[in-house]
């Protein structure tokens, strides 16, 4: 079982620092919002991945047309990160005020991981084959373990990039936060361009 635990470590940690989506939502929302709503952010696979799983080990039973499903993913994923870029790219420095719009960085963080291939692609080709080969030899617990270490890293490596972008938080005002949210913005796009070019691949 010490090999699975490594394993679920070691991919739950790059998971959570690899640059995608979720990633600059993180980011995204605790420039905007602070550290509270990043951590939020940082959560979200935590409501989404469950059926994303099952999808897999579903998909890996012998869906067919698995890669045009993806491909919608894709496309969908690709839309919603640009209109999140469009999002970014209008931010004006938060005033503080009791009217200040909703953050919604739970919904926001579901809504990316939900709309992006990533997590598919992971539990098909990686996660996937590894939670049926700890159950083959370890039973239940193996794949309840692993799971466990898998998002406590991947929450966990979140969590840590949202605090440490909160700690220069302070640092941006006016003209300084309208250029760090156009630059994420400018991320975002290309994110969006790389999704819609990867939904094109795997639909055609």
């Amino acid at each position: 079982m010490l090999t699975y635990l490594i394993a679920a470590v070691s991919l739950g940690l790059s998971a959570g620092l690899a640059p995608g989506p979720l990633f600059a939502t993180v980011i995204a929302q605790t420039v905007r919002h602070g550290l509270r709503e990043g951590a939020k952010t940082a959560c979200s696979p935590l409501l989404t991945d469950l059926p994303v799983i099952v999808a897999a080990l579903w998909l890996l039973a012998g869906l067919a047309a698995y890669r045009q499903l993806l491909g919608l993913i894709a496309v969908a994923g690709g839309l919603f990160v640009a209109y999140l870029a469009w999002e970014n790219f209008r931010a004006r420095p938060p005033a503080g005020s009791a009217d200040a719009p909703a953050a919604n960085s739970l919904l926001k963080g579901a809504a990316v991981n939900l709309l992006s291939p990533h997590p598919y692609l992971f539990w098909l080709t990686v996660g996937g084959p590894l939670l049926v080969s700890a159950y083959n030899q370890h039973g239940p617990a193996a794949v309840a373990l692993f799971l466990a270490a898998f998002y406590a890293s991947l929450v966990g490596a979140m969590t840590l990039l949202a605090l440490a972008v909160s700690k220069s938080r302070r640092a941006l005002a006016g003209r300084g936060y309208i250029i760090v949210m156009r630059v994420l913005a400018l991320g975002l796009l290309v994110l969006a361009f790389l999704l819609l070019r990867e939904g094109w691949r795997l639909l055609f």
